[in-house]
Order: structure tokens, then C-alpha cells, then sequence
């Protein structure tokens, strides 16, 4: 069975990937698929997560065994196959690529071919320049969806007095705004 994956990224419009894989190959493969369609170190920290429908992530696939708990499924790249946790098209997956700053690819598992396989995968579409690798701190942050959309002004300005706070229906706050508690109540 071939899977078919469209990637694309929320920092450059243009840009498109689209792997086709055979669904015994493992994370691995798929990993270095990607890596190499964009031209990236394949020695940089790296995880997928299979996601839900509004892309919360759900099963970290990492690249190296990070230690997890034995009482928490651990799945790393190179020891597990794309069919064991993929089945369904539009199956969603995030790629983390800058663990540093959790930016990532968006994938979708477009298509389920029954009946064919392939020996390596193939990058049967590439459109776009690929956002670099990495970024630093800075640029990250000022890079940040949140940012953009609330403005540098969302929770004031240097001119905010405390001491203008309405306190009116605040009870149970003392003057220096800490939460004090009856003890017979808890």
C-alpha cells in the first residue's frame, strides 16, 4: 500500500511537498524523505504527532529515544511503521522540525493506494522555498501568530498604574493583590 502526503507550512504560502511512501517504510524513512526534499540537516532534533482534526497533537513519533515513561507509549522513528499508527486518509500529522521553537509541517495523509508499493520514497511534488531550518529566539518571537494578531499594545502600555484598578467586586483580594482565604472554607 502507497500513502500519499501533502506538506505545507503556515510560514510560506508557496510552499508544498507531496511524499509518496510505502506504508510498511517506517518514520524514519518518511523523516528523511522530507528532510531531503527541503534540503535540511537531518542531524537536528525532529518529532512527529499524529494529530486530531483541529491538529492537537496526540502520539509523539520521535527521532531518538527521549526516555519516557513506562507507563506512556513510547514511539521512536526507526522503530515504527507508518501503518501502524496511519490508516485513514486525511489523517493529520505535525513535523516538528525547530524543537527549539515548535515550528513544524502540516501533513495530510491525502491518499491510500491499495495494492501498490514502493521500494524508497518519492517527492512527487516540490513547490516553494522551504522555511530556513532554524531561527533564533528573536526572530521567533517576533514571528509569533499571537503577536501579530494582538499588537504589541494588548496588555498596555508602560503608563498602566495599578493603584487604578477598580477593585470593586473584587473581594477576597488584600491590598497587595494577593487571594486570601478564609480557613473554615477550604
Amino acid at each position: 500500500m502507497i500513502f500519499r502526503f501533502l506538506i505545507v507550512s503556515d510560514e510560506v504560502d508557496e510552499f508544498i511537498r507531496e511524499i509518496k511512501i510505502d506504508s510498511e517504510a517506517t518514520f524514519l524513512d518518511l523523516h528523511n524523505a522530507i528532510v531531503d526534499s527541503v534540503k535540511y540537516d537531518k542531524n537536528q532534533m525532529a518529532s512527529f504527532f499524529i494529530c486530531d482534526d483541529d491538529w492537537s497533537k496526540k502520539t509523539e513519533i520521535t527521532l531518538i529515544d527521549m526516555g519516557a515513561s513506562s507507563e506512556e507509549d513510547s514511539y521512536i522513528m526507526e522503530d515504527t511503521r507508518l501503518e501502524e499508527l496511519l490508516e485513514d486518509e486525511e489523517q493529520k500529522m505535525l513535523y516538528v522540525f525547530d524543537y527549539l521553537t515548535e515550528r513544524a509541517f502540516f501533513i495530510e495523509l491525502r491518499e491510500v493506494v491499495p495494492g501498490q508499493t514502493l521500494d524508497k520514497a518519492i517527492c512527487s511534488r516540490s513547490e516553494g522555498t522551504p522555511p530556513s531550518q532554524t531561527i533564533d529566539f528573536k526572530e521567533a518571537e517576533t514571528k509569533s501568530p499571537i503577536t501579530d494578531l494582538l499588537g504589541e499594545d494588548f496588555y498596555g502600555d508602560s503608563e498602566y498604574d495599578i493603584d487604578e484598578l477598580d477593585s470593586s467586586g473584587f473581594e477576597g483580594l488584600d491590598n497587595a493583590g494577593d487571594i486570601s482565604f478564609e480557613e473554615d472554607r477550604y
